[in-house]
């Protein structure tokens, strides 16, 4: 595989493969195991054989590793029972290694709008056994988030986002915890109105993402610029702080903000200065 191809334009699989040192791709689960998710033929939605979940064994730099990749495609890159087990399975395997003395790093490549709503209950119990395992495992080693697009990363899947050690991001990435739909449906088209793609970008981009402190590096759309981005998080080691530990700073900055106006970009970046990481 080229490795100055759009990362964007990846599938999940290729992702996982672009991450992975070359030659030591293995993966675990692959759709000829024909785990489905039993519950979207019931209501009418074809199944993926692979639930839309690629955790692949390999090494990055030499060194073990696990890439979990979402496959976006799917049903949005949605959470169900399976896809969400396969990717807390694969990150507690992960912390296994590492309290055995195997030294396993761990790469998410999240593009998700978080809960499957064909399997809500399943999907959310399946979440939330992620968010544990990743703070299990970031003890040990860190866990590194990439978020490229096109889907993005909303729902409680940007909650998994927020606990990583380090997240990557491109300018093309979004990330929040409701999308702009749920908000429009919530709060009115006058409040946001979900076609308008800038205004989007400006609240929930990669870039603001990146100038608000909220996310750690803005690279290009690049298989190259990615990979140096996450060796570079990978080489920093587990952060003596991680983002999630600062949430007071996080309440104090939301608990003093005016929200009955709407806010813009230069009000957001005032709002999360980058000294609050």
């Amino acid at each position: 595989m080229r490795n100055d191809r759009s990362f964007i334009e990846l599938r999940a699989r290729d992702r996982a493969h672009a991450l992975l040192d070359e030659g030591s791709y293995r993966e675990l689960l692959d759709p000829f195991e024909g785990i489905m998710s039993p519950w979207l033929a019931p209501q009418g939605v074809v199944p993926q054989s692979d639930d839309g979940m690629v955790v692949a064994r390999g090494t990055i730099n030499g060194q073990p590793a696990v890439v979990i990749a979402i496959e976006g495609t799917f049903q949005g890159g949605s959470m169900g029972e399976v896809s969400g087990a396969k990717m807390a399975a694969a990150l507690e395997l992960a912390a296994e290694d590492n309290r055995n003395s195997i030294p396993t790093q761990a790469v998410l490549s999240l593009e998700t709008g978080g809960v499957r709503l064909q399997e809500a209950n399943l999907g959310l119990a399946a979440i939330a056994d992620i968010h544990a395992a990743i703070v299990d495992l970031r003890r040990y080693t860190p866990v590194i988030g990439i978020i490229t697009g096109t889907v993005g990363c909303f729902g409680g899947m940007s909650i998994a986002a927020a606990l990583c050690s380090y997240l990557i991001v491109t300018r093309e990435a979004r990330l929040g915890l409701n999308g702009p739909q749920v908000i429009e449906q919530e709060a009115g088209i006058e409040e946001y109105d979900s076609r308008d793609r800038p205004f989007i970008w400006s609240m929930t981009g990669g870039e603001i993402r990146y100038e608000s402190g909220l996310v750690d590096a803005l690279v290009g759309d690049g298989v190259n610029a990615v990979k140096t981005a996450m060796n570079e998080a990978i080489a920093k080691g587990v952060p003596t702080q991680h983002r999630s530990d600062k949430y007071a700073d996080f309440l104090t900055c939301l608990t003093h903000f005016d929200t009955r106006a709407q806010v813009d970009t230069a009000q957001i970046k005032q709002l999360f200065a980058r000294e609050v990481k």
